[in-house]
């Protein structure tokens, strides 16, 4: 039974005209795209902002560990259960409806958390900032994909690459550099005057350039969502705190009740999109260019946020830097990311994902596995040059992949696709991240029980995490040998 919650919207609005195929962009189209990619770029950095923070979190507000890591896990969670719901918020409501209610959550969790006098409002503030950042990206993908001739779409795209990837990797930088002069609430007090300006510049520039529709939320859909990535979101989240028994709940309960629960959930979706009613439409896992796509991304994010954790873990612990030499040894990677995402962009306008993806990932693979090298006596310049190869690296594979991914599918399917490819970059973070400090903890503790030094067992387990990621990333490579240039008209995919 699918119920239908709220009513529909009473007007239609009449959307600006779309584009020709190969003609340019009206203004109002452009002035859209560029509000949306600053408004995303805003929320995406708060995804990792908190990681430097947390032990000035913990001394403040007299906290344990195990606690200030719910300000990181409260909004991974939020994520994962909003993100799933986007397809449908995106057909249901305006552009700019959908984005004035995004920013205006974002905004008011960051004044909330600035504010807030104990731990358990900052929490509420992390979740009501995750609600907002939820909806942005799809919004943001969705509109490039339905405005954006296809002539020049891996461009526009390279563009959400530097929000995607860009932003969180700078995220540590941007906390140690702030915590290295002001206290904690500085991290929100210098982006709210950002979210707001964008708020209300964006109240005022953003037109409605789509047509909603009357569509129907499928309750049991969304319990189940929440159920199952939540579930799993969670317990890989935990991983890490289990093997230093920190977590109250065993990572296998959530995680099994979540791969559970989406079970029920993809069969329930299968069911409901026959009538065109799926809370998430699984159609474009038809396409066989969104499915090798999805797959080479996934395991790159992975390898990127299992990277993100555990080289500054190998910078502070092992070779003895500050944490604010550690943000800025690692701030050279991620601003070459955001300097290559456009030129590959470009480049894939002219040739297609193939010969950007495969050099892209054999280079990944390359880097992961020469960090497998790094040790207690490694030189700082050379961790520099992998950590700036490996982004190099993931720069050639991430806007291809998204671009021919998404653009394979039909119009109707891109808030759709788009919603799963972002639903599945966060469980792929969670994995990774999972993956990298579980190897590198339980490497740790063998090699300190077998006789070494902690600093030597701790560099050990690192490399044993390191050769772990070395692993898929030749999966992602021998992959990445099948994907080939979209189709120049979309696949129309069969409605059941």
């Amino acid at each position: 039974m699918t119920a239908d919650v709220g009513s529909a919207p009473r007007s239609t609005p009449e959307p600006e005209p779309v584009p020709a195929p190969d003609g340019p962009m009206p203004r109002q189209i452009k002035v859209v795209l560029a509000l949306l990619l600053v408004a995303s770029f805003v929320v995406i950095l708060n995804e990792t902002i908190m990681g430097v923070a947390l032990p000035s979190l913990m001394t403040e507000l007299g906290i344990s560990a195990a606690s200030a890591q719910w300000l990181t896990t409260a909004f991974l969670l939020t994520m994962a259960v909003v993100i799933p719901m986007t397809g449908l918020i995106l057909q249901r409501f305006t552009t700019r409806t959908v984005f004035i209610a995004a920013m205006s959550l974002f905004t008011a969790g960051t004044l909330l958390a600035a504010a807030a006098p104990g731990f358990g409002l900052l929490v509420v503030a992390r979740v009501v900032q995750a609600s907002g950042t939820a909806v942005m990206l799809p919004l943001l993908t969705t509109t490039v994909l339905t405005f954006v001739p296809a002539s020049r779409r891996g461009r526009t795209m390279g563009l959400i690459t530097i929000v995607i990837a860009v932003a969180p990797a700078i995220g540590p930088t941007f906390s140690g550099l702030i915590l290295s002069a002001l206290s904690w609430r500085w991290l929100f007090l210098i982006v709210l005057p950002i979210a707001a300006l964008s708020l209300v510049t964006g109240s005022v520039l953003v037109k409605n350039v789509t047509t909603p529709r009357p569509v129907r939320f499928d309750v049991p859909s969304i319990l189940l969502s929440a159920t199952a990535f939540g579930g799993l979101i969670y317990g890989l989240s935990s991983i890490g705190e289990a093997t230093q028994g920190h977590t109250p709940v065993p990572p296998a309960v959530p995680i099994v009740v979540g791969a559970a629960a989406l079970v029920v959930f993809v069969l329930r979706q299968l069911r409901l999109q026959r009538r065109d009613a799926a809370l998430l439409d699984l159609r474009p896992f038809r396409s066989r260019p969104f499915v090798l796509g999805i797959i080479v991304l996934l395991i790159s994010m992975g390898a990127l946020f299992g990277t993100l954790i555990l080289l500054p873990i190998y910078l502070q612990d092992v070779l003895g830097l500050t944490t604010l030499e550690t943000g800025l040894l690692l701030l050279p990677g991620g601003a070459t990311m955001g300097l290559m995402a456009p030129l590959v962009g470009r480049a894939f306008d002219r040739v297609g994902p193939r010969p950007l993806v495969i050099p892209g990932t054999f280079v990944v693979t390359g880097a992961l596995a020469l960090m497998t090298l790094l040790d207690e006596s490694s030189p700082v310049p050379l961790v520099l040059a992998l950590h700036v190869s490996l982004t190099v690296g993931l720069s050639f594979v991430m806007t291809p992949l998204m671009t021919s991914a998404l653009g394979s599918l039909g119009t109707s399917l891109y808030s759709h696709g788009s919603a799963i490819m972002s639903t599945l970059q966060q469980l792929a973070g969670a994995a990774g991240t999972a993956l990298f400090i579980t190897i590198m903890t339980t490497g740790t503790v063998e090699h300190t029980a077998a006789g070494l030094d902690e600093v030597a067992a701790q560099a050990a387990g690192i490399h044993s995490a390191f050769l772990c990621g070395a692993a898929l990333a030749v999966v992602a490579a021998l992959t990445s040998l099948l994907v080939r240039r979209p189709p120049t008209t979309p696949e129309q995919l069969p409605a059941h």
